[in-house]
């Protein structure tokens, strides 16, 4: 059976790098972050739910299941984690180290997907992939330079950018997908 929820997946996204661009621009350190917490909780759910899923059942043409499912597993559990951590009062360094490494696969992917012209708009995704993995590789000197505003102005225009992108992404795809899934009927119902 074909499933096809990438639209769920890309709003989610671009959700989460909104809520993480409000996060950064109003400083990590702030004694409002716990503000934060449900926001990075639900993305995280939402994400590491719909990836563990694609990963393990591998519902989508081609390499679509190891671009999209597992860079939104590591982005879920990176999402999920936050949250904990804010919760808990945590330090984050453990979070933003992890973030690094989910960053270089998004790049990776983001470039891949440029090269091997993957997608309907290679250019516009693979941008979206490596703004979004230039975000994770910044995390960790993001914490050493909380109160540095220019580096969070910058943060937040990379973030918001990465999101317009996902969001552009996400809402055409659903306008399509209505059409193209007009009268496609599941399988126990032919």
């Amino acid at each position: 059976m074909f499933i096809d929820y990438i639209t769920l997946m890309l709003i989610n996204m671009a959700a989460g790098l909104v809520i993480l661009a409000g996060f950064v621009y109003q400083g990590w350190n702030s004694p409002e972050s716990k503000r934060w917490i449900p926001g990075f909780g639900i993305t995280g759910a939402v994400a590491l739910a719909t990836g563990l899923h694609v990963v393990f059942t591998w519902p989508l043409t081609g390499v679509f299941n190891i671009a999209y499912g597992e860079t939104t597993v590591l982005f879920g559990i990176l999402f999920l984690a936050t949250a904990i951590a804010l919760a808990q009062g945590w330090d984050l360094k453990a979070i933003a180290i992890y973030a690094f490494f989910a960053g270089v696969v998004a790049i990776v992917v983001g470039l891949r997907i440029i090269n091997l012209g993957l997608t309907k708009q290679p250019l516009i995704s693979g941008i979206g992939f490596l703004l979004t993995g230039l975000a994770g590789i910044c995390a960790l000197p993001s914490l050493y330079l909380p109160n540095n505003r220019n580096w969070r102005l910058i943060g937040v225009v990379v973030l918001s950018v990465a999101a317009l992108i996902w969001a552009q992404t996400g809402y055409l795809s659903y306008w399509s997908h209505l059409e193209t899934f007009n009268k496609w009927v599941p399988m126990p119902m032919r």
